[in-house]
């Protein structure tokens, strides 16, 4: 604590020195905590249930202005002493709860209280979908703010940031806190007030882009001396800055943000058009066209050319000049051609919206309209789906999640699925993972997988158990991976008869409608991975007692931690709820990173239930480790580059 006060005093942009430690380093570091006892690590922080409950024996009687001044004096004694003392967090947490109790009618469960003082701790909380994350956080996050920190709390997207502020505004605003968020579309004067709040909620891209803009204004680095010369001289860098520094942050969907977004550098770029390089992609398009199958070898979702292809290529471009007589750069540019015909399906990686390609976010299922893909693949794209061509796009900023995050001076997260992850998150955040326990026992039931060859006779089966569990009376959420899938699906239904809520990237607009309406009798809801992380689903009277929601997987994910959320849809506190997973394995996890197992069994009709989850859960290892090393190599190549461009004086 001394430390984060003394790195705040020094700096007019708060945020911590990096840890520097090699791919070796960072091995090790993860082989000795994956050694330890994870669960073991939340048994003393139950003792903060005592320290609230004893501050809290006289808050019932008072009138609420008395809580107010409660909190007032609380707040000079955090500003001196910190948060990390027990006695302290206890009379926090008491006036929070007891603020919550009276605006929103919710009461935080002793299991929150654990959960938000392992976050006061630097520690991830890991927390049973249901368990109420949201309002845990109010916890941690009004006591951080009362000590004088400026807390951001990052969620998975914009409606998220925006529910969760209005939602919660009002337990805040009983202890003289403000709160403000920032999504997508606001400008620069609308986010630096939001941000000025003490507790601000927001997008992790929202966020790390706001810091890019920072990091531009300030040239590189913050430097308080820097900073404070500026404003002498009326140059008002300060006065341009979004953000307070990074110093306090509660990750929402913790594993979602720091592992499978980890992958995806972060580039802050501005638009330069070049006709030359307009051309350079048609041709790439074209030539690309030209090779087959026996050309080019995709496997786990990258492709190479063969021998052959080189050599055909070589024999297709003998009349070209420039750069096509250079082989590496010829087949690069032809490797993201390949890319963009075989890799990335329209409706499934983006949309073609208002002429314009739009990325799908494939762990959200929903929709980026200010991101675009780097090294030409975005225009290839563009052309192979006759949209109008966007400029080449010079890089004017970049950083990874995990540089960002790291430079927070205090870290700390809450999930539902982090355990898998536990060695990674500690490795590279120094987070720590505590499970927190449920505060009733779960009640969800796992039907046994039903794994078919066919895509086509999945389907079928999905449309038989929907109505097996809609004559029972029981709403069924159905979850698929694209938006293309969820499509199909919608189209079967139909057929059947059968009326039903679809929630993919076309209907984002709808979703808090669509996800209110998901938990009466006999409701059948087709959604992508939108449904599948941060929404709560609210039965009507009487679903419970028909066996409460169905869920259904009609597709694995490259993660099993994103299918356990959609799972997690279901059962939540202490409800009746079942779940089930409906599966071909010709569809894209197995022919893509077990593709002898999909070829081989795809012409089955069924297949055993053992053999079946087999040959799903060595896709999803090397779908993960796949995924694992592709953000080991980025932040091995972020460190590389922040360096170089360190030592030329650029900065990030």
């Amino acid at each position: 604590m001394a430390s984060i006060s003394a790195a705040m005093a020094a700096s007019a942009y708060p945020e911590r020195d990096e840890p520097r430690e090699g791919r070796l380093d960072r091995i090790i570091i993860a082989a000795r905590y994956l050694g330890g006892n994870i669960a073991g690590k939340t048994r003393p922080l139950t003792r903060i249930v005592q320290a609230v409950n004893a501050a809290a024996s006289d808050l019932g009687n008072l009138p609420d202005q008395a809580i107010g001044a409660r909190a007032v004096a609380l707040r000079l004694r955090l500003r001196r002493d910190g948060f990390t003392t027990i006695a302290l967090a206890g009379e926090a947490f008491a006036l929070v709860r007891e603020a919550a109790t009276r605006t929103i009618g919710l009461r935080h469960f002793d299991v929150q209280l654990v959960g938000a003082w392992a976050m006061l701790g630097g520690m991830l909380a890991e927390m049973e979908t249901g368990e109420g994350k949201t309002l845990t956080a109010t916890l941690a996050a009004a006591t951080a703010a009362f000590a004088g920190r400026a807390v951001h709390i990052i969620t998975v997207n914009d409606y998220l940031a925006e529910r969760d502020a209005s939602s919660m505004r009002p337990v805040y605003e009983m202890l003289g806190l403000t709160v403000g968020y920032v999504r997508q579309g606001m400008d620069p004067q609308a986010r630096r007030t939001a941000y000025a709040c003490d507790v601000t909620y927001c997008s992790n891209k929202e966020i790390a882009f706001d810091y890019l803009r920072d990091r531009m204004v300030l040239g590189g680095k913050p430097r308080s001396i820097a900073m404070k010369i500026d404003a002498l001289e009326g140059a008002g860098a300060g006065r341009r800055l979004l953000l307070r520094g990074l110093q306090f942050a509660i990750v929402d969907e913790a594993d979602s943000v720091l592992v499978d977004e980890a992958r995806t550098p972060l580039i802050l770029s501005s638009e330069a058009k070049n006709s030359q390089e307009e051309l350079l992609h048609e041709q790439a398009l074209f030539l690309a066209k030209q090779l087959d199958e026996t050309d080019y070898a995709i496997e786990n979702g990258s492709i190479e050319l063969t021998g052959d292809g080189e050599r055909k290529l070589e024999d297709l471009t003998s009349s070209h000049s420039g750069i096509w007589r250079g082989p590496h750069r010829r087949e690069q540019l032809i490797r993201q051609g390949l890319t963009a015909l075989h890799i990335f399906q329209r409706d499934k990686h983006y949309l073609v919206r208002d002429g314009k390609v739009v990325i799908i976010d494939e762990h959200t299922g929903r929709l980026m309209p200010d991101r675009s893909w780097e090294q030409g693949l975005h225009q290839l794209i563009e052309i192979k789906e006759e949209c109008e061509l966007t400029g080449r796009r010079d890089t004017l900023a970049r950083i990874s999640y995990q540089r960002f995050f790291r430079r927070y001076l205090h870290l700390a997260g809450m999930t539902g699925t982090a355990s898998e992850v536990a060695g990674e998150l500690w490795a590279i955040y120094r987070l720590r993972v505590a499970r927190i326990p449920t505060n009733k026992p779960v009640r969800r039931v796992r039907y046994a997988d039903q794994i078919y060859g066919s895509s086509e006779l999945k389907w079928k089966a999905v449309i038989a158990s929907i109505e097996t569990h809609l004559g029972a009376g029981r709403p069924v959420l159905v979850g698929t991976r694209s938006v293309a899938s969820s499509e199909q699906l919608a189209a079967l239904l139909d057929e059947a008869g059968i009326t039903y809520r679809l929630l993919n990237a076309r209907q984002d607009q709808h979703e808090a409608e669509i996800v209110a309406q998901a938990g009466i009798p006999r409701c059948v809801t087709v959604a992508t991975n939108m449904a599948g992380r941060g929404t709560d689903i609210k039965l009507a009277p009487g679903v419970a007692e028909a066996g409460g929601l169905h869920v259904i997987a009609t597709e694995l994910n490259d993660s099993g931690r994103i299918d356990r959320q959609l799972f997690g849809r279901c059962g939540r506190q202490g409800d009746h709820g079942s779940c089930e997973a409906i599966l071909a394995v010709e569809e894209d996890l197995v022919k893509t990173y077990f593709p002898i197992a999909a070829a081989r069994f795809r012409h089955m009709r069924t297949l055993p239930t053992e053999l079946g989850k087999t040959l799903f859960r060595i896709a999803q290892w090397r779908a993960e480790f796949a995924h694992s090393r592709a953000r080991r190599e980025l932040l091995d190549l972020d460190d590389y580059l922040g360096d170089v461009l360190a030592f030329s004086g650029r900065g990030e």
